[in-house]
């Protein structure tokens, strides 16, 4: 197998490379080993992943890999070095398999080395080794290599550029060749090298650009016979010209194979072995089952001698590093399953141990109560044999008889064929006053009862009831029970002893089984455990990273009713949702918050005037709301919507929208106050041929059908919410205006109705400003500690809050709103005020008392001094120097202000500029609205189209590709999502609620009858969907959940929420969610 490049997938992997990373910047780097590292490489829109195994390869990789929990000191110094760089070339160093990465212009490059052990070496400009992955010592051919060293690149194979390929090349060549044989065989060594190799494998040392295996595709394709002598080849001059004509089919083939961007790649695979299918058979388009497929080899090419061979089949790819992607990946997921499969059976044999250990114990004491049961019933039905042993005993005891000798004498009475001698076995256990004797059952017993009764032969004394051969005797013995009997009491008591120790077998085995199934749980839980251990320190099966949909970058979900419900996650979110994809028909909703987001819910474009249904705008609404402030507060409000073309970037005049905020004109629909309820589920993405088996569940996806009772019901609630808020609009526009402005000057920051429908704030309107003075009175001095400077400028964070209730209550037509779902405030410049004026000077003021005399003697004293004699004496004195020093502070200081003013008009003229681009901005989207057109791209505006291929509970026989997290409000996943939890607001890290939720689905797959092999059962986890959400990572999921701090509702059934999946049965009724019994479930 295949496992290093070669000089020419070193040169097409750097073609490949250049094609694709020039241009991007170094994200961050991560070493997954010791000796394989990760680089992250992206720019807007593009995102690449360079895995860099040293000595072996380096390709683009499509799949996710885990790594280390801490970056090591090597890789930290690349971070420090690179992280930010921008890719500027990369290229391969001559024909040597050396990739040579420049950033910023050749500021940093880094070497990556596939020869021998490898090494990957970070130099500044000029070569100068600043780390590198491994030092190396100096060798033969090698130069040292360690920090601070300069890196050399003259004596790397053909640096200076490739040789042309002539007849006087291939002649040195082949008598280079022709030598080193010589010498080898001069000096005795041998020649591993196959006969008919020698030729091949010279030139590939000697003419050092083309490897082994080109050299030997060309060969095949002129027809040249490789088996040939290099001598041979010298002595003819037709087979050398033959041979040079094969090595410049092979220069042919690299000039072809680096001709374009994108190089094509082979793999070449054999059959596995134990497999009955063929894996052409199985092929699918391009793609075969790799499953019955082992990876051998790989090329930039397809080699002659391959293209014909049957034992290999050969998997073409468009792309070289998706070919070695491919090859290696594999290889390394085989590897990494077996691994976590043996894992999992030594885990389950160590089980199962334990379990047989405890049934053997188990068995052991049944086995003890049968024996002592038929040992019992052997003396009851042999009493008086039992009794004439027992009595032959100690009778000899009590004649003082020694207990060897009594032995004796029972060993020789049973060869004389004594009855009672015989039913004695030795040794006797006289010291424990017991003689074991040998009993036959109560069945046997009555079995030889009958043949005495039955026999009417005449038998002689000595043979009477013992006749027969020694060996029937034998077998006779064989089948008794050997019983042990205690000679201090009589056989009856003897069995009771026995049926005593049944008893207490009986309760010790009871007793035994009671602590079976305790230790059997507490060793499932400890092999559990260790087994997960185990499973944590490996590393997980490689997983293709997914590409995320284009709104995941958001906070979305998708209504009970179908509708695609976007919110922003910052200001910046906010701003691209309103510029880019709020259209005509779409839905703006908000709340009165700090911190809410904006939200949007998605029209069908092909009906863009069909009414959204109430049910969505209250989730829509609820995900405003959760996602703000009052989610930590845990009081709940209500939010509003207003439509799409009621939402504008222009603020009135003298005032600026930072971003993220915005103006709504018009009236605002209020919604009911939301709970404080968020659900996080999963949803799958199936297949195009999948989706034909579900229903429609977009109610935008049929424009022609719109149900009449919906929209009926939604025109209903409109209307009655437009009465509610007139009716309220009425009953406070009827009190005083007076009145009315006092509440609205308690925030002097809160612009007034008539103020605001002009575009002033109350700076901006004095003579209403006077107005309310008059009427207040009291509120003087809040008006003029305004601050001045923010006056004018567009709305703050703070706007979302009471003040901001307060307007949207009196009816105002037009409101500014701050969308910022950040802590981070609008940052406004001042306009006609602001400046720190210096105080004027007071030229009228009287002089104080004794300063008018004092004036006058100066002026006597100085009256003949001119302008040229005060400043010679101000130079003897040194006064000069204090006025010149305040001369040129002041001098300064006018610089300063002129630079300030100077600074303070860029801005108002870039404030300007800002303006008048959104003013022509709202124009463009005024006109589009009007219009109806859109300005996604396709890729956006396909998936702004039906979202069938996303559900969350798939149906039995669909094709699974992947697992999409999503959290929204919980009551647009209950009906919806099949893995589902429930989160409150709480104390709880978001993170370590994320893990607990995953892992509580992993564990739920594992109990016995929760999965569905067969994928039929809806209720119960599928294969696919284990293996998906066991493939999630805990920190992707945590930028989905737009809370910081909660608690989880988990419902009993196996870790799946309120849902049908985790549970494996009927779940529903063990869900905590079911009912709106959210204190029914689980807190974590």
């Amino acid at each position: 197998m295949k496992q290093r490049f070669s000089s020419l997938d070193v040169k097409v992997i750097a073609h490949e490379l250049s094609a694709s990373l020039v241009s991007l910047r170094v994200s961050n780097i991560y070493d997954l080993s010791s000796k394989i590292l990760l680089l992250k490489f992206a720019k807007p829109g593009v995102k690449k992943q360079l895995l860099i195994d040293s000595g072996f390869r380096c390709h683009l990789t499509d799949f996710a890999r885990t790594t280390a929990a801490a970056p090591s000191a090597f890789v930290q110094k690349l971070r420090k070095a690179l992280k930010t760089r921008r890719v500027t070339a990369v290229k391969q160093i001559g024909t040597d398999r050396i990739i040579e990465f420049q950033f910023s212009d050749g500021q940093y490059r880094l070497y990556l080395e596939f020869f021998a052990s490898g090494n990957v070496i970070l130099t500044d400009n000029e070569l100068q080794i600043l780390t590198l992955l491994r030092n190396v010592p100096e060798g033969e051919g090698q130069e040292p290599q360690r920090a601070g060293l300069t890196y050399s690149l003259e004596n790397r194979q053909n640096y200076g550029g490739v040789p042309a390929l002539t007849r006087e090349r291939v002649r040195d060549a082949l008598q280079t060749i022709v030598r080193k044989a010589a010498a080898s065989a001069a000096a005795g060594k041998k020649i591993k090298k196959k006969p008919g190799d020698e030729l091949r494998k010279g030139l590939a040392t000697t003419i050092n650009e083309l490897p082994p295996i080109l050299i030997d595709h060309a060969m095949r394709v002129t027809g040249f016979d490789s088996t040939l002598q290099p001598s041979t080849v010298l002595e003819n001059e037709g087979l050398l010209d033959h041979l040079l004509q094969s090595l410049e089919e092979a220069r042919k083939v690299v000039e072809e194979v680096t001709s374009s961007d994108s190089c094509k790649g082979y793999i070449l695979a054999k059959k596995r072995p134990n497999t009955e299918t063929d894996p052409l058979d199985d092929i699918d388009g391009d793609q075969p089952l790799k499953a019955n497929l082992l990876y051998e080899d790989f090329h930039p090419f397809l080699p002659r001698q391959f293209e014909e061979d049957l034992e290999y089949t050969v998997l073409p790819f468009d792309n070289f590093n998706k070919m070695v992607d491919e090859f290696f990946s594999s290889i390394e997921g085989q590897n990494l399953k077996s691994k976590l499969t043996e894992k999992e059976a030594a885990a389950k044999r160590k089980l199962d141990a334990t379990k047989a250990e405890h049934a053997k114990r188990i068995e052991g004491l049944q086995t003890a109560q049968q024996l002592n049961i038929r040992k019992a019933s052997a003396i009851e039905a042999n009493v008086e044999r039992v009794q004439e042993a027992m009595d032959a005993v100690n009778g000899l005891i009590q004649q003082g008889m020694d207990w060897e000798d009594i032995g004796k004498l029972v060993d020789r009475e049973r060869k004389r064929n004594n009855p009672v001698a015989e039913i004695i076995i030795p040794p006797l256990k006289l010291h424990e006053n017991t003689i074991t004797v040998l009993l036959g059952e109560a069945e046997e017993v009555e079995e030889e009862e009958d043949d005495d009764t039955s026999d009417t032969d005449s038998v002689s004394s000595v043979d009477s009831g013992y006749a027969g051969t020694e060996a029937s005797a034998r077998k006779t013995r064989e089948t008794r029970l050997a019983v042990d009997i205690n000679l201090g009491l009589s056989p009856f008591a003897n069995a009771r002893e026995y049926y005593g120790e049944r008893k207490m077998a009986v309760v010790k085995e009871q007793k035994t089984v009671l602590q079976s199934e305790t230790a059997l749980k507490n060793a499932e839980l400890k092999i559990a455990a260790e087994l997960k251990k185990g499973l944590k320190q490996e590393k997980p099966i490689l997983q293709p990273i997914r590409k995320q949909l284009w709104f995941e970058k958001f906070i979305w979900f998708i209504s009970s009713d179908g509708y695609l419900v976007l919110g922003g996650k910052d200001a910046q979110q906010n701003e691209v949702l309103y510029r880019r994809y709020l259209k005509k028909g779409d839905v703006y909703v908000h709340a009165d918050l700090h911190g809410a987001p904006s939200v949007i819910i998605k029209n069908s474009p092909s009906t863009p005037d069909a009414p959204i249904p109430p049910s969505t705008l209250s989730q829509a609404g609820s995900l405003a709301v959760c996602a703000s402030s009052a989610w930590d507060s845990k009081a709940g409000m209500g939010a509003w919507w207003v439509n799409a073309d009621q939402v504008s970037k222009s603020a009135p005049t003298g005032e600026f929208l930072g971003t993220g905020s915005f103006m709504v004109r018009g009236k605002k629909n209020f919604l009911p106050p939301a709970q404080l309820l968020l659900g996080l589920g999963l949803m799958f993405k199936i297949s195009e041929e999948s989706k034909a088996k579900h229903v429609k569940h977009r109610l935008y996806d049929l424009p022609d059908v719109v149900p009449s009772k919906q929209a009926s019901t939604a025109a209903a609630s409109e209307a009655k919410a437009s009465e509610e808020h007139d009716e309220s609009d009425d009953s406070e526009n009827s009190d005083i205006d007076v009145q009315e402005d006092a509440e609205r000057k308690e925030n002097p920051l809160q612009p007034t109705d008539e103020g605001f429908d002009e575009g002033y704030d109350e700076d901006e309107s004095p003579e209403k400003t006077e107005e309310n003075l008059l009427a207040e009175g009291v509120d003087n001095l809040a008006i003029s500690e305004e601050p001045s400077p923010a006056g004018p400028s567009g709305p703050t964070p703070t706007q979302d809050n009471e003040d901001a209730d307060d307007k949207e209550e009196e009816g105002d037509p037009k409101v500014a709103i701050e969308a910022d779902s950040t802590t981070s405030t609008t940052t406004e410049i001042p306009f006609s005020s602001g400046k720190s004026t210096p105080q004027p000077q007071k030229k009228g003021q009287q002089p104080k008392r004794g300063q008018r005399g004092k004036a006058k003697k100066i002026a006597a004293k100085y009256k003949d001094q001119d302008e040229e004699d005060r400043a010679a004496i101000e130079a003897l004195i040194g006064a000069a120097a204090g006025k010149q020093k305040a001369e040129a502070e002041a001098k300064a200081k006018a610089e300063r202000e002129a630079q300030r003013v100077a600074a303070l008009e860029r801005r108002r003229a870039q404030h300007q500029r800002q303006q008048r681009e959104t003013a022509e901005h709202e124009e463009v989207r005024k006109m589009m609205l009007e219009e109806g057109l859109e300005t996604l791209d396709a890729e956006e505006a396909a998936g702004l189209t039906p979202l069938d291929a996303l559900v969350g509970t798939p149906l039995p026989g669909d094709e699974i590709l992947e697992a999409v997290v999503v959290c929204g409000p919980y009551g647009a996943l209950s009906g919806r999502c099949k893995y589902k939890v429930k989160l409150q607001p709480g104390t709880q890290k978001k993170g370590k609620a994320v893990r607990e939720v995953l892992e509580a689905w992993k564990t739920a797959s594992t109990k016995k009858g929760v999965v569905d092999e067969r994928s039929e059962d809806k209720e119960k986890m599928w294969p696919r969907e284990v293996e998906l959400f066991k493939a999630l990572k805990p920190e992707e999921v945590v930028n989905v959940v737009p809370v910081g701090k909660l608690r989880v509702m988990m419902g009993g059934a196996g870790g799946s929420g309120g849902g049908g999946g985790g549970g494996g049965g009927d779940s529903k009724g063990k869900s905590s969610t079911s009912k709106g019994g959210g204190n029914r479930g689980r807190k974590k």
